[in-house]
């Protein structure tokens, strides 16, 4: 009898690894998660050293060799937390920890940026953010010289690990488009920003064609860590966001999808940038995990983490919180503003915090949990909006994502939004995009055929209803108070 065959699909997020074993339609076999630590050493800094992260993927992959029963993979995919940079050497070993996306050392760096040529600035179709992996290598020049001496390659996180699997150095267009070194026009390497910025050139490994591309087999180290056989096709694999796009099958131009998880994601799929790109743009443009498409993205910091804040601080549980959306709005209810860590998608303000406001003496508990909920959809609200543009009002949003599955918060956020929403139901977007990757090197999937492979059902979840006038109302008080806190 044939032995199945499976592909391995690894999923490098910021505080853990999840890998998964998928058939060649990306259906989810067998799955195993492990942990590692962000470390903080100074207020704003936040790094990983790189070697927690290959021991975590290497237990996890024994474990599902344990588990799976479903025989060995034929091919590997790679998803991986964005941004970030790894310094090595020739050989591959790290000079010094990961810096991370989350990291704010480098806020200063952006003056660099900001010198530049109004056109240059351009090229680069992103909004300026300090935990971006230019900023962060002039940082390192500047600061840590003789440590970026010793350093051969400066590379994302996730073509790290592709580097211990292949032996070989690389990039690919979805990670590097979000490194604020990445032309957007001649879909390479930005000499002038990198010039600009101090950074050695060489540091920057070649750029593979797309995140299918086979960059290399399994080496025969790599293997034996793991468990696998050697000699496998190992996919470049591609940024996390442009992976869980892969993975729900966002892949048409227009379509758009919204996630809430420890931040707020909103993609849309859009045509490629043309010779005059957006000067000073608020949401994000990069290349997605196709060998042609691209995504903006808007991209809000206040979602579960602010709510996680609320959750703690008034002592409720996840469920309480949630079932608070049930109630009706009222004119006089406070008005929370929940920009508590800055906010990125369309503020671009770091120093922007939040607020209850309006507070009275017949407010309950209920009502602060119920306007925690409705200031983070307003926020979701005003990042939607900035998005360049796409369908009409009426066009479903894809909800995707763990923090988006009580049936009475999605209710509130159609009435915010004023769009219906559609749920697909995968484990792990990423994971299963990281999947499909390797699927398609592997030979598995052809890539014309990958529309259709990855496809998934997506079902109403919930429309418009009667609050959405009165939201309406509510949400421009909302932007009266959040205009008073951006004021210098």
């Amino acid at each position: 009898m044939t032995e199945p065959q499976t592909l391995l699909g690894i999923d490098l997020g910021t505080s853990s690894v999840k890998v998964v074993l998928t058939d060649a339609t990306g259906t989810i076999l067998d799955q195993a998660t492990e942990s590692y630590t962000v470390d903080r050493p100074q207020p704003g800094w936040a790094e990983t050293d790189p070697h927690a992260w290959w021991l975590a993927i290497t237990h996890a992959v024994q474990r599902l060799n344990g588990g799976a029963g479903a025989g060995r993979p034929v091919g590997i995919g790679l998803s991986g937390q964005m941004h970030g940079v790894v310094l090595c050497d020739d050989h591959g070993a790290p000079v010094r920890p990961a810096v991370l996306w989350c990291d704010a050392r480098a806020e200063p760096q952006l003056e660099l940026y900001r010198s530049l040529p109004a056109h240059v600035r351009a090229r680069l179709g992103n909004p300026l953010a300090a935990g971006m992996a230019g900023p962060e290598l002039a940082w390192l020049h500047q600061h840590e010289p003789q440590v970026v001496e010793t350093a051969r390659w400066a590379l994302q996180p996730k073509d790290w690990i592709r580097s211990l699997l292949t032996g070989r150095y690389a990039a690919e267009p979805s990670d590097a488009s979000a490194t604020l070194l990445y032309d957007v026009i001649a879909q390479d390497w930005d000499e002038v920003v990198v010039s600009a910025l101090g950074i050695r050139r060489e540091l920057l490994a070649p750029i593979l064609t797309d995140a299918a591309a086979t960059a290399g087999s399994l080496i025969e180290e790599a293997a034996d860590q793991l468990g696998i056989a050697a000699g496998i096709p190992v996919a470049a694999g591609a940024a996390d966001t442009a992976a869980a796009a892969l993975g729900t099958g966002l892949l048409a131009p227009g379509r758009t999808q919204l996630t809430i998880g420890t931040g707020v994601q909103i993609v849309r799929i859009v045509m490629p940038p043309d010779s005059s790109p957006v000067r000073d743009p608020v949401t994000h443009l990069y290349r997605d995990a196709t060998p042609t498409g691209w995504y903006a993205m808007a991209a809000s910091l206040s979602g579960g983490q602010t709510l996680d804040w609320v959750r703690a601080v008034l002592g409720t549980s996840w469920a309480e919180l949630y079932a608070s959306a049930n109630r009706e709005p009222r004119r006089d209810d406070p008005i929370f503003v929940p920009h508590l860590v800055g906010e990125r998608t369309p503020y671009l303000n770091s120093g922007l915090r939040g607020s209850w406001t309006g507070l009275g003496a017949g407010h309950d508990r209920t009502a602060l949990l119920y306007s925690a909920l409705e200031g983070v959809a307003f926020a979701t609200c005003d990042a939607l909006r900035a998005l360049p543009a796409g369908p009409e009002p009426q066009t479903a949003l894809i909800l995707a994502g763990g923090g988006t599955t009580s049936p009475a918060w999605r209710s509130l956020l159609a009435d915010v939004l004023n769009r219906p929403l559609d749920a697909v139901q995968v484990p792990s977007a990423s994971a299963r995009g990281a999947g499909l990757l390797a699927a398609q090197a592997a030979g598995l999937v052809d890539r014309n055929d990958l529309p259709a492979v990855a496809q998934l059902a997506a079902n109403r979840v919930a429309e418009p209803g009667r609050r959405a006038d009165l939201l309406h109302e509510r949400w421009d008080s909302y932007r009266r108070v959040l205009s008073r806190l951006a004021s210098p």
